[in-house]
């Protein structure tokens, strides 16, 4: 028996997977675009995410969660890998939210860190 491992640089929680697929169902949206998780620098503590739909490149690497084609730049890996990415929809925060293991701090909107 074949068994093959594979781990992914970052995981969703269900309700970001839920909120992913609306935007992807929207009318307009453009099929040929994947999800894009990385980083750029920025931000009140150094470095912020990245989450949005792009153009593939040649230096991406490329994974799969729960059918939605994702991509990643494979010198950001180092700073995301093991990151759950949340969806929130309360009151007073409404949007997608990191918890990233790699990071040293955060700042308070929760979307830049440093490492």
């Amino acid at each position: 028996m074949d068994t093959t491992t594979i781990n992914l640089p970052v995981r969703f929680s269900a309700g970001a997977i839920n909120e992913i697929r609306k935007l992807m169902e929207a009318e307009g949206f453009d099929t040929s675009q994947k999800l894009r998780v990385g980083v750029k620098g920025g931000g009140c503590s150094g470095m912020t995410y990245v989450l949005g739909f792009d153009k593939e490149e040649a230096d991406d690497q490329h994974f799969e969660i729960e059918g939605i084609a994702c991509v990643m730049k494979k010198s950001h890996e180092m700073y995301l890998y093991g990151m759950e990415i949340d969806w929130q929809d309360g009151l007073n925060n409404r949007g997608f939210t990191f918890k990233n293991p790699n990071a040293s701090s955060t700042c308070g909107c929760g979307t830049s860190f440093a490492v």
